[in-house]
């Protein structure tokens, strides 16, 4: 049994190739020119945008190398993001960092570490000179590994 409400089953929900180029001098590699509805798109989240673009079509294993080289949003679509909640100067007062770039990273796996060795990284990475950790996007609070144990 399928679940939907049909909306698969639009036309308009569908991007679209409106241009293919080959690339010059190169054999077997091509510029595809693709565009997607805005109504794909949560507004005003610049995450569910690239997941949906980038994650999506990266991960379409029929495709050997891909690289996206440009990628143009509608104003429209760009005046619904907020911006962040505060500025730089909010993080690296809360850091007491100042005067170079703040680096961080994301740890991996994403997937897989119990709470308590995913909290040993994250010391260990911090314990090395990071400024901070990410959680990866997968990573939330689910049940082998809540947040607050980490």
């Amino acid at each position: 049994t399928v679940w939907t409400d049909g909306l698969t089953s639009l036309d308009r929900y569908k991007g679209r190739c409106y241009g293919i180029e080959p690339v010059a001098g190169e054999e077997n590699q091509y510029i595809a020119y693709v565009a997607y509805p805005l109504d794909l798109f949560e507004e005003g989240s610049v995450t569910n945008m690239f997941t949906s673009i980038v994650g999506n079509v990266f991960g379409f294993k029929a495709l050997r190398a891909l690289r996206l080289e440009d990628l143009r949003v509608p104003t429209a679509y760009i005046k619904t993001f907020q911006g962040p909640p505060h500025g730089i100067q909010v993080e690296r007062d809360k850091l007491n960092k100042y005067g170079r770039p703040l680096l961080g990273c994301t740890i991996k796996p994403k997937l897989g570490l119990s709470a308590k060795n995913y909290g040993r990284a994250v010391y260990e990475c911090l314990r090395g000179g990071l400024d901070f950790t990410k959680d990866d996007e997968n990573v939330n609070s689910q049940p082998f590994m809540r947040w607050r144990d980490r």
